[in-house]
């Protein structure tokens, strides 16, 4: 791709991620401290419900703007595939991709993010210099494993395929709105299907250095889950986070659609 397309799917892209962030923020932080050992009303409850926004405000341009420029420059590389049967592949393996690049600049922020959820009494600032402090640099990057296995092809790709079937249906043409609908329902289903793994994340980057949990390893993480708080457990914060994706989905796919189809 050129700098010029270049630029317009990362300013597409990164505008999409600032509204979804910043505007549906209280819905991620009722769900991160449904998620947290401590529990709902230890990690704050209702109160400071935009604790960590300015960490979100930071990281929501330039990982959503990498995702994008990552996720259109490898669907370019496999054009001649995009009218075939192999398209959601594709489509899946190039929202893979974008997904680990965007996580090396969204993992940090969310590690100081839901940590300043469960501690709202401290702020970004504080809570970013306590985990330099505390664990160095490594520290920032703590659950990124879990992050992009979370993240991995499930919502760029199940939005393609509802993307495809309906711009077939409508004989080739496709409203930004209607890809925004696409968007809302493949990530009211991602969102539902990956809630154990975000379970997971939330409790690895929340644990204190040195525990079992801060370790990174997913699948002792889901069974320390299961064994303490059962299949409630795996699925807390479901209801926000379904909501929070539902919206973000619609958001921020429908966003990115009417802004990159401005800017072209």
């Amino acid at each position: 791709m050129n700098n010029e397309l270049d630029k317009k799917w990362y300013s597409a892209g990164g505008c999409a991620g600032m509204c979804v962030d910043l505007t549906l923020f209280p819905l991620d932080t009722i769900k991160t401290r449904l998620q947290s050992q401590q529990g709902f009303y230890k990690a704050g409850g209702f109160r400071g419900i935009y604790a960590g926004v300015p960490s979100a405000a930071i990281g929501s341009f330039p990982s959503a703007a990498a995702f994008f420029v990552t996720y259109e420059s490898t669907k370019s590389l496999f054009t001649g595939y995009s009218a075939t049967n192999l398209a959601p592949i594709t489509h899946m393996l190039a929202a893979s991709l974008g997904e680990i690049v965007a996580c090396l600049i969204r993992v940090p922020t969310e590690v100081v993010k839901q940590r300043t959820q469960a501690s709202p009494s401290l702020n970004t600032y504080r809570v970013l210099l306590n985990t330099l402090q505390e664990e160095g640099f490594r520290g920032l990057y703590r659950g990124y494993g879990s992050t992009v296995l979370r993240e991995v092809g499930w919502l760029s790709s199940t939005h393609q395929v509802l993307i495809a079937v309906w711009w077939r249906r409508q004989g080739g043409r496709l409203d930004s709105w209607q890809a925004a609908v696409c968007g809302a329902l493949a990530g009211g289903v991602a969102a539902f299907v990956t809630t154990p793994l975000d379970v997971a994340k939330t409790w690895i980057m929340l644990a204190k250095a040195g525990t079992s949990a801060a370790s990174g390893n997913i699948p002792k993480v889901l069974y320390e889950v299961w064994r303490s708080r059962g299949i409630p457990g795996l699925f807390a914060g479901s209801i926000p986070r379904v909501t929070f994706i539902s919206m973000g989905g619609f958001i921020f796919l429908g966003a990115y659609e009417k802004v990159r189809r401005t800017l072209l």
